[in-house]
């Protein structure tokens, strides 16, 4: 579990309910309107239909987990694999790989030996490696996308809310005492707009975006050990060129135990 996204958005909203008891005469019922939350949350789903194929809208609850339950790959462990292969595949023969991919767990780096040891061209092998990174990247992309998307759109359905409250309140200006209430429960709906994009859908296309883009620097730390294992590299020339990858005060643990 991601406790910074979880603790980010408790902190929010904790705030705002700060704020609503600190306020002098502070009321949280003042704060709920079961219609403008209907308008502002259906409102930025509809959009978000109307945008998106319905194959990609069933995507929203996955992506909404890899936000909270994320599966982040650290740098140290993937480097310290690859070395381990270098030195294989330098004592024993590239061939002696093919006994090793029993136990890659990682499909990316099962591909590149699979077809290193197969002697597959290098300019080939880098090719199909990174049409992969560009495949992912685009799926990851349309995730983003989603939230994104529904960060536009809902503040703007914040405002038709609060548009159709003014009408609904102008429309009943013969009772005085319902202007006031009429005004707070109007301006409700643009708050919710605010909050939703702001604490939900735009703060969760950022961390999809950093993590698409973690993802990506493994992978091309994969690809840059892969062609460097099938080139014959000495494993520890390998270990560090890869090792630039990581921060300084990693590339000084052990084996990557801190990472």
């Amino acid at each position: 579990m991601d406790k910074a996204t979880i603790g980010g958005v408790v902190m929010a909203f904790g705030l705002l309910a700060l704020a609503v008891m600190l306020a002098p005469g502070g009321n949280f019922l003042a704060f709920w309107d079961a219609a403008s939350a209907s308008v502002v949350i259906g409102g930025a789903l509809a959009a978000i239909c109307i945008a998106f194929p319905l194959g990609a809208l069933l995507l929203i609850p996955k992506v909404t987990m890899k936000v909270v339950f994320p599966k982040e790959k650290n740098l140290a462990p993937v480097i310290k694999q690859l070395v381990e292969f270098s030195e294989i595949a330098r004592r024993d023969g590239i061939l002696a790989l093919e006994g090793k991919t029993e136990e890659i767990e990682d499909p990316f780096i099962l591909l590149g030996i699979q077809m290193a040891v197969d002697g597959t061209d290098a300019e080939l092998m880098e090719a199909v490696l990174r049409t992969e990174m560009e495949a992912i990247s685009s799926r990851h992309k349309v995730g983003k996308s989603l939230m994104e998307t529904g960060g536009r759109y809902a503040p703007a359905f914040g405002m038709i809310g609060t548009l159709m409250g003014l009408i609904i309140m102008l429309g009943n200006m013969d009772d005085p005492a319902a202007i006031g209430p009429g005004m707070a429960v109007a301006l409700i709906t643009t708050l919710y707009g605010a909050m939703i994009s702001n604490i939900i859908f735009l703060p969760f296309a950022d961390k999809l975006g950093y993590y698409t883009k973690r993802e990506m620097e493994v992978r091309e730390v994969i690809v840059r050990g892969i062609l460097s294992i099938q080139d014959g590299d000495n494993p520890r020339m390998l270990e560090q060129k890869l090792n630039a990858f990581l921060p300084e005060h990693l590339r000084e643990t052990k084996d990557g135990e801190a990472a």
